[in-house]
C-alpha cells in the first residue's frame, strides 16, 4: 500500500473506532449520532422510550454504513486500483464490498422487523411488555417509563454508552445498541466486584469502579450488570427500595478519604522496606493503640542533602492506616489532585516527608 491509501486507512479507522466509542471529543463537536440524527430521534427528555427505540434502531444503521464508507472512500484515495469497476478490483476487495453491503442489509432487515406494530418487536418493546397488565400493552408501560424519567429526582449517571438510570420504578441501563429495563420491586442487586484505579483519566484521582449484578424474579427478563463509581454508592441507595447485597471479598470506599487510603498503601507496598535493629522493639502505634507500628519516615525521595523532603529520626511510632490518615489530614479538602505529590510534615518531630518516604518495617 502506498501512502494515500496508508494515510486515509489509518485516519478512517480512528474515525470508526471514535465514532463507535464516542469519546468525550467527539460528544462535543456533535459527532454522533443522537446530535446527527437529532431532528428524527426527537428529545430523550420528552419521550424516552421512543427516543431510544429510534436511537438503537439508527445507531445500529449508522454504524453497519461504516464498513462501506471505507470502500468508497478507498476507491477516491486509491483511484489506481479501480475499485469502483468491480469487474477489475482485486479479489479481495470484491469480498469485502460483498461484506460492507451485506451488514447494513441485514441491519435494516433487523430495523424492519423491530419496526413492525408500531415498534413491538423492539427488544425495549417486548420487556416493557412483561410488565404490561392484561388489558394493557407495552405502551403504557412506556409512558409510565417516560414521565418518571422527566422528574428531576431521578438518580442518573455512567457513561454515555453505560448510562444507568434509576427512577422511582425502574433500574435502567443504557447502552449503544440495546436499552434494558427492570422494575425495582422485581430485582435483586448485588455487588459482585470491585476495581481500584489509582487514578481517574476525567480527575486525576482514585477512583473505584463497582459492577452490579441487577437479576430480576421475571426469569424472562434478562439479568444486567451496571458499572457505578462507589462514591455514587450512597446515592443509588438511596433511590432504590431494595437493599443491595454485597458479595463477601467486596469493599466499598464511598469517600474520597477512603480511596485515598487505599491508594496511599498501594504506593507505600512499593517503597523501599525497613529494617527495625534487632535490639529495637515495636510498639503499639500512637494513633489507634490497636495495632503496632508498621511504618517508619525514611528520605528516600532524593538525596539526603536536597529537595524539600527532610530526614525524619523518630523510631517506629504509626501504623500504616494511621500514617495515611495524618497524610490525607494536612491536605487541602479542595485540591484533591495534588494530595499524592504533597508533602507534610512528620506528626512528632515536624520534620516534611513525601509519600515516597513511607517505608513499611520488616
Amino acid at each position: 500500500m502506498d501512502s494515500p491509501e496508508v494515510t486515509f486507512t489509518l485516519a478512517y479507522l480512528v474515525f470508526a473506532v471514535c465514532f463507535v466509542f464516542t469519546p468525550n471529543e467527539f460528544h462535543a463537536a456533535g459527532l454522533t449520532v443522537q446530535n446527527l440524527l437529532s431532528g428524527w430521534l426527537g428529545s430523550e427528555d420528552a419521550a424516552f422510550v421512543p427516543f431510544h427505540l429510534r436511537r438503537t434502531a439508527a445507531t445500529l444503521l449508522c454504524h453497519s454504513l461504516l464498513p462501506l464508507g471505507y470502500y468508497v472512500g478507498m476507491c477516491l484515495a486509491a483511484s489506481e486500483k479501480r475499485l469502483h469497476a468491480l469487474s477489475q478490483a482485486p479479489e479481495a476487495w470484491r469480498l469485502f464490498l460483498l461484506l460492507a453491503v451485506t451488514l447494513p442489509s441485514i441491519a435494516c432487515i433487523l430495523i424492519y422487523y423491530w419496526s413492525r406494530d408500531r415498534w413491538a418487536c423492539h427488544p425495549l418493546a417486548r420487556t416493557l411488555a412483561l410488565y404490561a397488565l392484561p388489558q394493557s400493552g407495552w405502551q403504557a408501560v412506556a409512558s409510565s417509563v417516560n414521565t418518571e424519567f422527566r422528574r428531576i429526582d431521578k438518580f442518573a449517571t455512567g457513561a454515555p454508552g453505560a448510562r444507568v438510570i434509576v427512577t422511582d420504578t425502574w433500574v435502567m441501563k443504557v447502552t449503544t445498541y440495546r436499552v434494558h429495563v427492570a422494575q425495582q420491586q422485581d430485582v435483586h442487586l448485588t455487588v459482585t466486584e470491585s476495581r481500584q484505579h489509582e487514578l481517574s483519566p476525567d480527575s486525576n484521582l482514585p477512583v473505584q469502579l463497582l459492577t452490579i449484578r441487577v437479576a430480576s424474579t421475571n426469569p424472562a427478563v434478562q439479568a444486567f450488570d451496571i458499572w457505578l463509581n462507589s462514591t455514587e454508592y450512597g446515592e443509588l441507595c438511596e433511590k432504590l427500595r431494595a437493599p443491595i447485597r454485597r458479595a463477601a471479598h467486596v469493599v466499598i470506599h464511598q469517600s474520597l478519604g477512603d480511596l485515598f487510603l487505599e491508594t496511599f498503601a498501594s504506593l507505600v507496598e512499593v517503597n523501599p522496606a525497613y529494617s527495625v535493629p534487632s535490639s529495637q522493639e515495636l510498639e503499639a502505634c500512637i494513633g489507634c493503640m490497636q495495632t503496632r507500628a508498621s511504618v517508619k519516615l525514611v528520605k528516600t525521595c532524593q538525596e539526603a542533602a536536597t529537595g524539600e523532603c527532610q530526614q525524619c529520626y523518630c523510631r517506629p511510632m504509626w501504623c500504616l492506616t494511621c500514617m495515611g490518615k495524618w497524610f490525607a489530614s494536612r491536605q487541602d479538602p479542595l485540591r484533591p489532585d495534588t494530595w499524592l505529590a504533597s508533602r507534610v510534615p512528620c506528626p512528632t518531630c515536624r520534620a516534611r516527608f513525601c509519600i515516597l518516604d513511607v517505608c513499611t518495617v520488616r
